[in-house]
């Protein structure tokens, strides 16, 4: 591959994805298109920015245009761009529908005009909506519970449009919550890591009970990496794990890398408006590709904890 444009390339899970295919495909030069938001930092890709094969565009993705000058000459388009918290779209709904939607809707466009012959489009277990028990595979249906959840599914709304209209060679991806280092600590786990290391106590909705999966960021970026090789367009690949805690064990895990006390350390506040109690999913359909999850959250919640502690100074001012 000559050209390998990567859309939210400088934010958390945007970057891993950078990483791996910088280091994977060291004959191709990567494009990194990101509008630079509140949890995008250049410091994410402080392991390749430098090399002249990689470059920064900083842009809105929902401009047409700038797409499609951006997009000439592509031959893979990961598109990683999103507008993610949930917490923020019950407040701020319009501009993830602006930036998931419309957003997704111009590349898409821009995609069709140069003829883009491998796309991937990172998506999320939440537009299945609650899954309290079980689990629920790829041709299951959509029913999002968040303004969040719903612009993600209106996305691959728009890219179904594509692919039926256009045969746009799309794979759409819906993946687990994704851990790892260089997170906005808007999430749980970043949060309350540097929560912690400032010795306030966490902040749990509701009763702690919702259940969550989590997947590694490297995990995530290999199993984008196998697809790419071995591609077909058209496909929904779940991309899951069977690591599950519920956000009270995630809080005690957390306590634990610091010996404090959940019991003193643990507080509740009040839900959100609709709190999704759990996710799962089927992963059966990646695994025949060859791929598995090779790390564990409870295994490298050390490294992540350390990371924290030596980067907390990022975010003093949050």
């Amino acid at each position: 591959m000559k050209k390998i444009v990567i859309t939210g390339g400088a934010g958390f899970i945007g970057s891993h994805v950078v990483d791996h295919f910088y280091e994977q495909y060291p004959e191709s030069e990567i494009v990194v298109f990101d509008k630079m938001t509140y949890a995008a930092d250049q410091r994410n890709l402080e392991n390749c920015l430098s090399d002249p094969r990689v470059k920064l565009v900083v842009e809105d993705i929902c401009h047409l245009e700038r797409c499609v000058e951006i997009l000439e000459g592509t031959d893979l388009l990961i598109h990683a761009a999103a507008e993610s918290h949930v917490d923020n779209s019950f407040g701020n709904s319009m501009e993830f529908t602006r930036t998931n939607v419309v957003g997704t809707h111009a590349l898409m466009e821009a995609a069709k005009r140069h003829a883009i012959p491998k796309i991937i489009h990172v998506s999320t277990d939440e537009v299945y909506g609650e899954v309290l028990e079980g689990a629920v595979d790829e041709r299951s249906n959509l029913y999002p519970t968040n303004p969040y959840s719903a612009s993600k599914a209106a996305a691959e709304m728009v890219i179904s449009g594509y692919i039926r209209s256009f045969r746009l060679p799309v794979t759409v991806v819906r993946a687990n919550n994704i851990y790892g280092i260089r997170q906005f600590p808007e999430k749980i786990i970043p949060k309350f890591l540097l929560m912690l290391l400032r010795d306030k106590k966490l902040t749990l909705h509701g009763d702690g009970q919702n259940r969550r999966h989590y997947l590694s960021a490297l995990d995530f970026a290999a199993a984008l990496d196998l697809i790419s090789q071995k591609w077909k367009p058209f496909e929904i690949y779940n991309i899951g794990t069977t690591e599950e805690y519920t956000n009270r064990e995630l809080s005690e895990m957390l306590c634990a890398l610091f010996d404090k006390n959940p019991e003193e350390h643990i507080t509740y506040v009040k839900d959100r408006p609709f709190n999704d109690g759990r996710y799962a999913l089927k992963w059966d359909h990646i695994t025949n590709l060859g791929w598995r999850p090779q790390r564990s959250l409870k295994e490298d919640l050390p490294t992540i904890k350390a990371w924290y502690e030596k980067n907390a100074d990022r975010y003093n001012d949050i």
